[in-house]
């Protein structure tokens, strides 16, 4: 049998294809693979290690209002513990920690940041459904200099790299440079990720769509008209059929996404009105906007590119529609309509009064 890449010889490669590169870069995403595999075992073992997903003793709720799991927490530590100490970053954002976590003097300042969300989807651990971590990567504006927050308030078009790990029946990272998308799957018999999933590519039609139903009441006009749409099916508008699917993990409705086509929307709402969405920019967001734009299709508020947003705080909020491409065009012309009412009224969302005909 052929031996497949190894994502330290993948990220070698694609640094010798740059003259200048230092090998900072590669070591820094490696150091991030090794705390994802550290994290594997942990989500493995379940309840052999009696951290599932009970809220950590003492833990106040986080600085996005969740309260944090066991394994949220040392999900955070591991990240931490494996990219600190190599000399590539000057700073970490995290979901878990209420600002930036500099680069500690003892050890050597570099070029980078790293912002993640160390385990995303940590409501599912205790009934054994897939999570996972999401990073991405940017330039520190300056280098060899302790972060501060100003440093990450940058749009996601200045990412170096984003990606994700999905802890799920197999452990695999899937991330991009900038040049494409590109899976790796760990071989727990080597202890290595390997190229198994080259050039991902979102299929351009969809018959699927992933949204939490139960907040419709929330919705604005634009996505109530979309989903009604949809659920109409062959018989509505779209004259074909749609499945809807909803996992609660974001990084599970990612790669479902990538591999057979779909939409996914958290998109804004009224349940909470100070918050202009639910899914955090720089740590969620973003990072999954760009490995989906390099896969072929398109990530957006609603309302315009994501990628584009400019952040103004490091735990912003922002409302996230992606998929196949022509399904979030669509969405996004619903919204600049301003319809009032959905055009296609179905039998789950359509609305009812005493007064009406």
């Amino acid at each position: 049998m052929a031996r497949r890449t190894t994502l330290t010889r993948y990220t070698i490669e694609q640094e010798h294809q740059h003259p200048t590169a230092t090998g900072d870069f590669s070591a820094l995403l490696n150091a991030v693979a090794t705390a994802a595999k550290i994290i594997s075992n942990r989500v493995r073992l379940g309840e052999l290690a009696s951290v599932l997903g009970s809220p950590a003793d003492g833990v106040q709720i986080n600085p996005t209002g969740d309260m944090p799991k066991e394994l949220d927490l040392i999900s955070n530590e591991i990240v931490i513990d494996e990219t600190q100490w190599g000399g590539h970053l000057t700073g970490i954002l995290s979901e878990e920690i209420d600002d930036v976590h500099p680069i500690p003097n003892v050890f050597k300042r570099g070029k980078y940041l790293l912002a993640m969300d160390p385990l995303d989807g940590s409501s599912n651990i205790d009934i054994n459904i897939s999570v996972g971590t999401i990073f991405s990567i940017l330039r520190s504006p300056r280098p060899g200099e302790a972060a501060t927050a100003e440093d990450f308030l940058q749009p996601g078009t200045e990412q170096v790299c984003a990606g994700f790990v999905l802890y799920g029946p197999s452990t695999m990272l899937v991330l991009t440079t900038g040049s494409g998308v590109d899976g790796f799957t760990l071989n727990p018999e080597v202890g290595e990720f390997e190229l198994t999933h080259a050039g991902m590519r979102v299929p351009e039609r969809t018959s699927e769509f992933a949204i939490n139903a139960s907040n419709e009441r929330f919705w604005e006009a634009p996505i109530k008209r979309y989903v009604a749409e949809l659920l109409a099916g062959s018989t509505g508008p779209r004259e074909r059929d749609f499945n809807m699917r909803w996992i609660a993990s974001l990084v599970a409705e990612t790669y479902r996404i990538l591999t057979r086509g779909g939409v996914f929307l958290y998109p804004t709402d009224t349940k909470q009105p100070a918050l202009k969405g639910r899914l955090r920019l720089l740590y969620e967001a973003n990072p999954i906007a760009f490995v989906i734009e390099q896969a072929g299709g398109k990530a957006s508020t609603g309302r315009g590119r994501m990628l584009e947003v400019q952040p103004t705080d490091i735990h912003e909020r922002v409302p996230l529609v992606f998929g196949s491409r022509e399904e979030v065009e669509r969405i996004e012309q619903y919204h600049t309509q301003a319809t009032e009412e959905p055009h296609y009224e179905s039998s789950l969302f359509n609305t009812r009064s005493l007064f009406r005909s």
